[in-house]
This record gives structure tokens, C-alpha cells and sequence, in this order.
């Protein structure tokens, strides 16, 4: 009898467990009713860290979440802001200068349309600014550059084609300004078409691992007189470039920097963007595996966006999870 019993007793609760399960798919289905059959990712130009760290994340949300989308080649986080605000692309990556500057009606793409419509998700990395040249030039730091030197600020309106000149003039340089996807700059540099290039990118950024394994380089630090004289004209933070991240480096660099975040059209659905949200917070190690530096794509660097509002699936995931989000970035 007990045996009878206990065969009775599984076999209900299997097809208890069958049948919540069922319900749970059942309601996951309905969940995604609304959501996009398909999704993009606005990143930059091909050889920076934003179309590495893109199309990873792109192919991640959708091999785990089972939605077809992918990673885009855009301007940078300029033309980012405006892809995601008018719902052209459904994600993206900014910087939180640009993204300031969109949120005010001032993108050099569309001055006095102020760009409200894009959503904070999670944060992706610190920007360091660095500048690289040939080692065969006898450039080896910023007062070296000559007068009307050929410098690559990247693509024109990214982040480092804003802030980048001007934090150079500010310095007193005076150059011929270029612009380019990272990969055709690098290449231009080793060519001798350009002498310097002006990265404002995650690093490692792949142009500059790309021209070490070719060629000798030399990777140019602020002197702290320098450094303080950007900090004070310029929303950037100090930043030390780790001597581990290229093979040039003896020991850290000195530099400045500005955070990246994952950024999404307002409108989307919450549950879509919950999702996306919990994905990414919750596999940093695959997000790692994407690109290294990620390693500072975590849930306590949310402080460092005070500018846009978090998307209410992002919100959600965090006050799950502990942590607050401030009333006036809430929608």
C-alpha cells in the first residue's frame, strides 16, 4: 500500500509541476506579445570597442532570448542618441556626454530637438581618451605633437570627434583635424597619412592591439599638469590606462575618461526590456567574453548616469535586485 501510496503521491506531483510549468510557458508566450519580432543594435565604426562590445551583446539577447537582431555600424554615440530616440534602431551605446548634450536639444545632428525618448539601461565602461603614434615618429607626448600634425579623431559627431579636438586645443595643440572609422585611421597611421590618431574608445581598443602586432607604437600619456587642465574644462573623470592592456605599456598610463551605458527607445516594452536587463546584469561572464571590459558592466556603477532616465524594465530588474534608482531618473 505504501508503495501504491508514494506512486500516487509522485505521479501528483509531477503532473502538478508539469502543468505549473505549462502555465509558466503559457504566460511567458503571452508575455511576449508585444514584444519586437526583431531588434538592433546602433554601435560605431568597425576596429573600435562599441562594434566588438555591441554586436556581442546583440547576438547575445538574441541567441537567449530567441529574437533575431544584431549590431549595426553607426557614427558612435552621437548619432546613437538619435537612432534610439526616433526609434530607427531599437538599442544602442552612449556616452554620457553626448547623451547629455541630446537630452538638452544640443546634438550637433539635430540642434534644438531635445532627444527624451531614449532610456538609461546598464552601464558598459569607462571611455579613457589616448592617443597613439608610430614610434618612429619621436612622438612621445602631447607637447611633442607639431604644429598642423595630421591627428584621426575617429568618426565625425563620436565622442571623440567632440570632446577630443577641443580638449587638444585646450592643451594648446595645433593640428589638422581627420576622421575615420578606428580600423581605416590605424591603417592610415601606419601608412603615414595621418600622425596621430585621438581614440576615445573602450580598451582594449582592437585598432590599437591590431597596430602593435604589425609595427612599433607609442601610447602617449597626459602629464598631470594636463590631466587637471581637461578635468576642469570637461565632464571627465582621471583614469589610469592598466599597463596590462597592450603589450607597449611598461606601466600605467595616465588619462581621462567618460562612462558608457546601454541605452533604449523609451517606448519599448517593459517586460522585453526586463529581460534584456536581467540577461545582461545577471552573465557578466559571458558579457566578459564579448569584450573584457565589461568587467565593469555591473549593477553599482548605475551612479555614474545622472542623465537618463532608466527604462521601467531596468527599473524593475533593480529594485528587484536591491538596488534604488533615484525618483527624478524614473519615467
Amino acid at each position: 500500500m505504501r508503495n501504491a501510496t508514494s506512486r500516487t503521491l509522485v505521479g501528483t506531483l509531477a503532473g502538478t509541476l508539469a502543468g505549473t510549468l505549462l502555465v509558466a510557458a503559457s504566460a511567458a508566450a503571452q508575455d511576449r506579445s508585444d514584444w519586437p519580432e526583431s531588434f538592433t543594435v546602433g554601435t560605431a565604426s568597425q576596429g573600435g570597442t562599441y562594434f566588438v562590445y555591441g554586436s556581442g551583446w546583440a547576438n547575445l539577447i538574441a541567441d537567449e532570448l530567441g529574437i533575431s537582431g544584431g549590431g549595426e555600424v553607426t557614427g558612435g554615440p552621437t548619432q546613437n542618441m538619435a537612432l534610439v530616440h526616433g526609434g530607427d534602431v531599437a538599442l544602442g551605446l552612449t556616452t554620457m556626454g553626448p547623451a547629455a548634450e541630446a537630452l538638452a536639444g544640443e546634438s550637433p545632428l539635430a540642434p534644438g530637438m531635445a532627444m527624451d525618448n531614449v532610456c538609461a539601461l546598464f552601464p558598459m565602461y569607462e571611455t579613457p581618451f589616448s592617443i597613439t603614434a608610430l614610434a618612429d615618429s619621436g612622438i612621445t607626448s602631447i607637447e611633442d605633437i607639431p604644429d598642423g600634425a595630421r591627428i584621426g579623431f575617429g568618426p565625425a559627431a563620436s565622442t571623440s570627434d567632440t570632446y577630443f579636438p577641443a580638449m587638444l586645443e585646450t592643451l594648446g595643440v595645433e593640428f589638422d583635424r581627420r576622421n575615420g572609422g578606428w580600423s581605416d585611421l590605424g591603417g592610415q597611421l601606419q601608412d603615414g597619412l595621418i600622425d596621430v590618431i585621438a581614440f576615445a574608445a573602450g580598451i582594449p581598443i582592437p585598432a590599437v592591439s591590431q597596430l602593435e602586432v604589425q609595427t612599433d607604437v607609442n601610447i602617449i600619456e597626459f602629464t598631470e599638469e594636463e590631466q587637471q587642465t581637461v578635468l576642469e574644462a570637461f565632464p571627465v573623470s582621471e583614469f589610469q590606462i592598466p599597463a596590462s592592456t597592450y603589450q607597449t605599456l611598461e606601466e600605467d598610463a595616465r588619462a581621462v575618461s567618460m562612462w558608457n551605458f546601454t541605452i533604449a527607445n523609451c517606448d519599448l516594452p517593459e517586460d522585453f526590456i526586463y529581460e534584456v536587463t536581467k540577461l545582461s546584469l545577471e552573465n557578466n561572464d559571458r558579457m566578459r567574453d564579448v569584450h573584457r571590459s565589461a568587467a565593469t558592466s555591473i549593477p553599482e556603477n548605475i551612479k555614474y548616469n545622472k542623465v537618463l532616465p532608466f527604462h521601467p524594465g531596468a527599473v524593475r530588474w533593480y529594485e528587484e535586485n536591491g538596488y534604488e534608482i533615484p525618483a527624478d531618473l524614473k519615467l
